[in-house]
């Protein structure tokens, strides 16, 4: 078995949503202090964080895109340990739209099925070419409706993307959330490492989220599991 590590590493302010809280991680009790604490026996140190639910690595849940979706604490566990596969997207351009038939060339060129009821991500490079400057914030390039829509007859329950959004930034990015409402998908953003699935074929994705009451969101540890004795 090889797992790949899909998962961004959270720090102390790493990259955050524009106009979302900042992602914290402190000390908020020392080996020293603790030790001391116990009367000289054991110091155990304690860390603590806060962020937004949608920080890092991150799975949204349709409760994101509206009222009537599901939470991520009733999102379907089943849909988080599936078949997926990876297509390069690469040669798309920073802020451009990808279409339905940059998917299908991608998936061909791949020379392996959408899994039914599995995932695809989609490496455009952008992590690669662009974190942790500001340029990741703004200038990826993503999916629009009709590519959104393409994935959703698929029978996908979910796709993944290496930037902060699923398209790109402004009005195409808000009617791709309103999509994946309608059409009952929902999507992983902020993947890294996309790059060491490319030509590798289908894979066992992982990604599981916590547990938050009426949660809009969670961080996950994305990876890619490889049965290598198969």
């Amino acid at each position: 078995m090889k797992i790949v590590d899909l998962s961004r590493e959270l720090y102390h302010r790493t990259p955050s949503y524009p106009g979302q809280p900042p992602i914290i991680h402190g000390v908020w009790k020392t080996h020293e202090e603790a030790f001391a604490d116990s009367g000289n026996i054991q110091g155990n140190s304690v860390m603590f964080f806060s962020m937004p639910d949608h920080g890092g690595t991150h799975m949204d849940a349709p409760r994101h895109f509206g009222i009537t979706g599901t939470p991520i604490n009733e999102y379907p566990l089943e849909n988080c340990i599936v078949p997926g596969i990876c297509i390069d997207l690469r040669h798309i351009a920073p802020k451009a739209e990808i279409t339905p038939s940059d998917l299908e060339g991608a998936v061909k060129k791949a020379g392996v099925p959408v899994p039914n009821k599995g995932t695809i991500l989609l490496c455009t490079g952008h992590h690669e070419r662009t974190f942790p400057r500001k340029e990741y914030s703004t200038e990826n390039s993503g999916v629009n409706v009709a590519a959104t829509e393409w994935l959703a007859k698929q029978g996908v329950v979910h796709f993944g993307i290496d930037s902060m959004r699923p398209g790109p930034e402004g009005t195409v990015n808000s009617l791709v959330h309103k999509a994946c409402l309608d059409l009952d998908i929902t999507h992983i953003e902020s993947l890294c490492n996309l790059e060491a699935l490319l030509g590798k074929g289908q894979f066992t994705f992982i990604g599981l989220p916590m547990k938050w009451r009426g949660g809009t969101g969670s961080p996950i540890r994305a990876v890619a599991v490889f049965d290598i004795g198969a």
